[in-house]
């Protein structure tokens, strides 16, 4: 897995506990997920289909720094999955996994649509 973003907490990423806050961290994994699977299918077309079960499994403080990580699980024949790791940098904690992230690649008309990247895939009228 390769961890390509950085993140620092500041006082806007906290909760009311003084922690890093869920829907802030899943906002970046979001977004991060968005930007590698862009860049995997060489299209800004995509969409968020689902996301895997989410467990927090550590927290971090303001002023820590965390990094997130994506790896390729596979291509469907529209759709790209990935999985992510969110872990902090100084002490090495996974925050959270996300088994499964799966984005959908669309035409112009905002309808699945081939991607054309990882396996070949036959096309329908070739399946008879």
């Amino acid at each position: 897995m390769k961890f390509r973003t950085r993140k620092w907490i500041s006082d806007k990423d906290l909760n009311s506990n003084g922690t890093l806050f869920g829907g802030r961290l899943l906002d970046w994994i979001d977004e991060e997920a968005y930007i590698y699977c862009a860049c995997q299918l060489d299209n800004d077309i995509i969409v968020t289909r689902s996301m895997s079960k989410i467990d927090f499994m550590a927290s971090a403080r303001k002023g820590a720094i965390v990094e997130i990580g994506m790896e390729t699980v596979k291509f469907g024949y529209s759709s790209i999955t990935i999985r992510c790791e969110v872990r902090n940098k100084r002490s090495g904690k996974i925050i959270t996994k996300v088994d499964e992230i799966t984005f959908v690649n669309l035409n112009g008309h905002g309808k699945p649509a081939p991607h054309g990247k990882g396996k070949t895939w036959p096309r329908k009228k070739d399946l008879s």
